[in-house]
């Protein structure tokens, strides 16, 4: 199936896809913040450039958007039916990509959690906020933070 779209209207919507300060990015970070805990973004010498460094509890959050890491059994995550072959090769390297990452983080002494876009749209702000901060007074390596299964 042809795409419906012109070239240059394909091209501008794909170059307006942010890749920080999204959304869920936002609410995750309002969040924290109102909660009293303080953070850096973006911390380029770090593995995977999280989204959000804690340093003070050792703490780096990333903050996925269930399509571009391909959050399998998410509503949010569907593959395109046009240009399947790109897609699935694209996105498998992004997961790879983000697997490395978070090893290497965990290497290096930092926990990790991941929170997905799903979480941030379905759950609950104030229930998001009790799971992250809950997590952050924990223990654990890593977790993950879902709207499909909250396994942090």
């Amino acid at each position: 199936m042809p795409d419906e779209r012109q070239p240059m209207s394909r091209s501008e919507m794909m170059g307006r896809i942010r890749s920080s300060d999204t959304k869920p990015e936002m609410v995750v970070r309002r969040g924290l913040h109102s909660h009293g805990f303080r953070f850096r973004l973006h911390r380029k010498d770090l593995a995977g450039k999280p989204d959000l460094v804690l340093v003070r509890h050792g703490v780096v959050i990333f903050v996925h958007g269930c399509f571009w890491h391909a959050h399998e059994g998410c509503s949010y995550f569907r593959l395109p039916k046009t240009r399947t072959e790109f897609w699935e090769d694209k996105l498998s390297k992004n997961v790879a990509r983000d697997r490395k990452a978070v090893d290497e983080l965990i290497n290096s002494g930092w926990r990790v959690l991941i929170v997905w876009e799903c979480a941030t749209r379905m759950i609950s702000s104030q229930e998001l906020m009790n799971d992250i901060v809950e997590w952050l007074r924990g223990n654990r390596v890593s977790g993950e933070i879902s709207a499909m299964v909250t396994s942090a």
